[in-house]
């Protein structure tokens, strides 16, 4: 089958969406199927050699067509310019696909957020009579409302219409776990049959080859460190606040740091934040590529997940799987609906608590510091689940049977 793919998020930027819908164009490539990827032109969360640097506006990469399409800025910009630039994307990418795309589409599958991009699917699917599959990451509009971004009562209407429309367009509507299912049959009135829960996968393979060689703890002077590592984007949606008043009260445990590894609209406060308290546990370091990526974490004592107790959906973020899949145990902090609660509880790869309280937050520190002997376990209890749940070929295979 003729499968296009339509993701903001592609490789080189470096965002867990990216390697998500990279590794799923390469493994249904992998299968025989003909795969086109339309994605934004990379601005974003590039490694500092890739900065600055053009790329074609249409490749072959892997076996894979590949469109990348220059929009509006929409990350590191206020929220109206970011509202705008997503209006605007679906047009833009819909020109682009014209321009290039030459087979017919059977199916097309349309990574959300951003939510307006479901238009593109709702276009190919009128056009070439294709399947159009919906996978719905983060439920907007109602995280923008949780987090304060959205508050006027006419926007809101408005981008519930667009969320009502796209979810009436799709033929099948993914979600990556089973609270986000039933959020979306509860609050939203979606129909079961329409739903499907698809977990997101990861690629164990890289995380098996990938050692602790010590060369990032000695690239960050960071040797003797009991490191806890966060890494990904560093917006107001991952309620980082908490890690850097955790920080202040730990301050006096010479040996742990806490490793920031990332960017995004609130590092620069965060950093500011941190030096305010004049904290030297807490690094900020800029993104490391795909590819160094699983060294980096293995040499990682304990793997953090964030996410600010004002978001109201059960989203479980994609970093998690990375440390399971490196074998390196996991402390989350979380808002109470996030599934990652249940599954840090039936993988027994770590703790998790609700992301209200900081002083919660130094006890579960504190506690799996004290608990070294066991670390080893916790992340050989995470490898295990990832590989019976997560593993991408199993993902692969049940998104496969909805087509």
């Amino acid at each position: 089958m003729n499968v296009l793919l339509v993701t903001d998020a592609y490789p080189p930027e470096i965002r867990s969406a990216s390697h998500l819908m990279q590794e799923m164009a390469e493994e249904l490539r992998s299968r025989g199927h003909g795969v086109t990827v339309v994605t934004s032109y990379p601005q974003y969360n590039l490694t500092t050699e890739l900065q600055g640097k053009a790329f074609d506006e249409f490749s072959v990469e892997n076996g894979i067509n590949v469109i990348r399409v220059r929009t509006l800025p929409h990350h590191k910009v206020n929220f109206v310019m970011r509202g705008v630039s997503q209006l605007i994307m679906p047009y833009i990418f819909s020109s682009k696909i014209n321009k290039y795309l030459t087979t017919k589409v059977d199916i097309v599958i349309v990574y959300s957020p951003p939510l307006p991009l479901a238009m593109v699917g709702k276009m190919i699917k009128t056009k070439c009579r294709s399947k159009f599959i919906l996978n719905v990451q983060d439920i907007f509009p109602q995280n923008a409302i949780d987090l304060g971004i959205l508050n006027n009562p006419y926007l809101i209407k408005f981008f519930e219409w667009i969320e009502r429309k796209a979810y009436e367009n799709a033929d099948k509507i993914t979600v990556h776990s089973e609270g986000n299912k039933n959020f979306l049959i509860q609050k939203k009135q979606i129909s079961s049959d329409k739903l499907y829960t698809l977990y997101n996968w990861i690629d164990i393979r890289p995380y098996r080859t990938a050692h602790a060689t010590g060369s990032f703890r000695k690239k960050y002077e960071l040797e003797g460190k009991f490191i806890f590592l966060f890494a990904g984007v560093i917006g107001p949606s991952q309620g980082l606040d908490l890690i850097i008043k955790a920080a202040n009260e730990l301050r006096e445990i010479s040996d742990i740091c806490f490793l920031l590894v990332g960017d995004g609209t609130d590092k620069s406060r965060l950093a500011r934040m941190a030096e305010s308290y004049a904290l030297n546990n807490v690094i900020f370091k800029p993104f490391v590529s795909k590819e160094k990526y699983p060294d980096l974490v293995k040499e990682a004592d304990v793997g953090i997940v964030c996410l600010s107790n004002r978001n109201k959906t059960p989203v479980v973020p994609g970093k998690i799987l990375g440390y399971m899949a490196a074998s390196v145990p996991v402390l989350a902090f979380m808002n109470k609906e996030s599934d990652v609660h249940l599954l840090i509880k039936e993988a027994e790869c770590g703790y998790s608590a609700v992301s209200d309280d900081y002083k919660k937050a130094v006890n579960l520190i504190i506690k799996i510091y004290n608990e070294k002997g066991k670390l080893k376990q916790y992340g050989e209890n995470g490898f295990k689940y990832v590989l019976n749940h997560y593993e991408k070929s199993v993902c692969i295979d049940n998104l496969e049977k909805l087509f």
